[in-house]
């Protein structure tokens, strides 16, 4: 069976495009230059199961076509993972909504040109950035589910570069589902998402361990190298999840039927940096003196006053653990002090 993925150069996608070679699925990825496709294909041992193809702008008109028209009849699901996240910025739309909302019609269009008959899954990696509501995050009465929705809208999100990314994330999956809702007598597809909230874990190539890390994955980075803004971040809260449960989910998400029509949250409980802390600390002694160490413990009283995230429905489809916060954080710290030879 042959998949789709788009980005395949990014963080989540590297390990669901590995998850998907290992369970021998043949896997057309992605990428925006020839520059990525060849460092991606030397990563994977120019696996013969691997094609790349460049689409350079996904949000441009037609930006998937060449893609399906040379692929569409082989391609049986599409996992579509490409979306900007860059926060710093004042150009909301041109950076962040257009790109993430274009993005994913392009490629939901291109399916319906050129394998409405062939495509039977699509899984859109939205983000748990689509369910919460940001002006909640100090209330802990607050309950989101799997039904839950951001109340952002276009206008709204342009407030700072956060607002945007999270009203881009709930708008671009908006479009998925109410695409398939529009086309339902054209496409065959059925539509699933992913929405993970902050996802830490180690890179899938040590190569890819660079000075700055993705922006869930860099306040690990930041603490474990003792830069300066690790300061900064120490008022930084949240829930997390594991980079390797979040690939897993998406080829459960087109595996598993009961997963059809859903959205998979992906959370394994709250976070604060004093846990990061707490646990860098404890577990890699030759930090110690040399990184922050702040209140230890305290974290847990804070997870009190955090809204909660009920995924009890994704869970059940799952029907896999996920991995601790203790776990992806050592892996992920050990993986940065191994390239900087300090393990």
């Amino acid at each position: 069976m042959t998949v789709l993925v788009s980005g395949a150069t990014g963080f989540i996608a590297q390990y669901i495009v590995n998850d998907l070679l290992k369970q021998n699925y043949k896997v057309i990825g992605t990428v925006r230059s020839q520059e990525k496709a060849d460092k991606l294909k030397k990563h994977f041992g120019n696996n013969p199961n691997l094609a790349l193809e460049l689409v350079a702008d996904i949000a441009a008109p037609n930006a998937f076509d060449s893609v399906f028209k040379k692929y569409g009849a082989d391609i049986k699901v599409v996992l579509h993972t490409a979306s900007p996240v860059s926060i710093n910025t004042k150009e909301y739309e041109k950076d962040l909504l257009i790109p993430a909302v274009n993005g994913t019609k392009n490629i939901l269009e291109a399916i319906k040109k050129y394998a409405a008959k062939s495509v039977e899954r699509v899984v859109v990696t939205s983000s748990c950035a689509a369910v919460v509501d940001t002006s909640n995050q100090g209330d802990g009465s607050v309950v989101y589910t799997e039904e839950s929705w951001n109340p952002a809208t276009w206008e709204s999100c342009q407030v700072n570069g956060i607002s945007a990314y999270c009203g881009s994330k709930k708008l671009a999956e908006a479009a998925a589902w109410d695409f398939v809702r529009e086309n339902r007598n054209v496409v065959k597809f059925q539509l699933s998402t992913v929405n993970p909230i902050y996802v830490f874990g180690p890179q899938l190539f040590d190569e890819e361990v660079k000075d700055r890390l993705s922006s869930s994955c860099e306040l690990i980075n930041a603490l474990v190298r003792g830069k300066p803004e690790a300061q900064y971040l120490q008022g930084m809260r949240g829930n997390y999840i594991d980079v390797r449960d979040v690939s897993r989910a998406h080829l459960a998400a087109f595996q598993k039927e009961q997963a059809i029509g859903k959205r998979l949250i992906l959370s394994n409980g709250p976070f604060t940096y004093q846990d990061l802390e707490d646990i860098v600390n404890e577990d890699f002694p030759q930090l110690k003196g040399k990184i922050l160490v702040g209140n230890p413990g305290s974290g847990k009283d804070i997870h009190k006053t955090m809204p909660t995230i009920d995924n009890s429905k994704t869970r059940e489809i799952l029907g896999y653990p996920f991995k601790s916060l203790k776990e992806t954080v050592d892996d992920t710290a050990a993986q940065i002090l191994k390239k900087d030879g300090k393990l």
